[in-house]
């Protein structure tokens, strides 16, 4: 084929792929990268961590590990999984603002699971920059024989787009092992072993391991009565058990969400 039609194909190429954006990163908490661009995540005000209540033991082993990382020394990839609403994304954001408060430098930046085929662009961009950072991926979840699964763990393992040394991957998950399990994969391979120990090998592949579980009632009522102190508003035990039959399990986006109704009553904004 003649080299110039080669090369007017490839400029076409080039023009029809989105652009990613190699300039310097902004002076920001928070960023949201989509689709090769990274923007500053408007908006950016998670609740303060104290007030996460039920969750001592995976906020102190988050904001520890943040810290190491804020700080250059080694730190882990973490995997959060567990019951919905259990406060597994509000407690990624509050630790990268309290250590942020604490005088480090620390970057947050979400990425959809859309766009984890652009993960390597992103970490070619925070490659040039030093300051510590964490790619928080939310709420993940692939089914059987999912090629995205392969990526991740590829990045996990240090292959060709592995993240760079200053920045670690934090995950929100309703599995705990990310796919989903079922006696199929016992009976459609060969050794059925391996096609288990190839589902079970994305999850394993993070340094830390945090489970979080549907909370307690005395846990529930602390959480409200933590949000209900913050707000400067009073609230009736039994109505806001009341309220919580009404609306779903205990969970702390439940908390929340009555916090939410009870500073609207008292006039007071969020």
């Amino acid at each position: 084929m003649d080299k110039d039609l080669l090369l007017r194909i490839a400029e076409a190429l080039e023009r029809l792929a989105p652009a990613v954006d190699h300039s310097p990163m902004p002076d920001a908490p928070a960023f949201v990268w989509q689709a090769g661009q990274l923007a500053v995540a408007q908006g950016f005000r998670p609740v303060a961590l104290d007030l996460l209540a039920g969750v001592a033991s995976q906020k102190a082993a988050v904001l520890e590990n943040s810290q190491r990382l804020a700080a250059g020394h080694a730190a882990h990839d973490i995997l959060l999984w567990g019951a919905r609403g259990s406060g597994k994304s509000a407690l990624v954001k509050s630790t990268s603002v309290a250590v942020q408060a604490g005088g480090k430098s620390l970057r947050l930046v979400e990425v959809s699971c859309d766009d984890l085929d652009s993960l390597p662009d992103l970490f070619a961009l925070l490659a040039s920059d030093m300051r510590p950072a964490i790619v928080f991926i939310d709420d993940i979840g692939f089914e059987q024989a999912d090629p995205r699964m392969r990526h991740i763990r590829s990045v996990l393992d240090g292959g060709l787009a592995a993240r760079p040394a200053h920045v670690r991957l934090y995950v929100t998950a309703n599995r705990r092992h990310i796919v989903p399990r079922n006696l199929e994969e016992q009976a459609s391979a060969i050794n059925p072993r391996d096609v288990i120990d190839d589902n079970l090998a994305l999850a394993d592949r993070f340094g830390l391991s945090l489970g979080f579980h549907t909370c307690t009632q005395d846990d529930w009522l602390e959480m409200v009565a933590g949000y209900a102190r913050y707000f400067g508003v009073s609230f009736d035990r039994q109505e806001a058990l009341t309220w919580l039959t009404q609306r779903g399990a205990r969970s702390g986006r439940m908390a929340w969400h009555y916090a939410v109704e009870l500073a609207g009553r008292a006039g007071k904004t969020i």
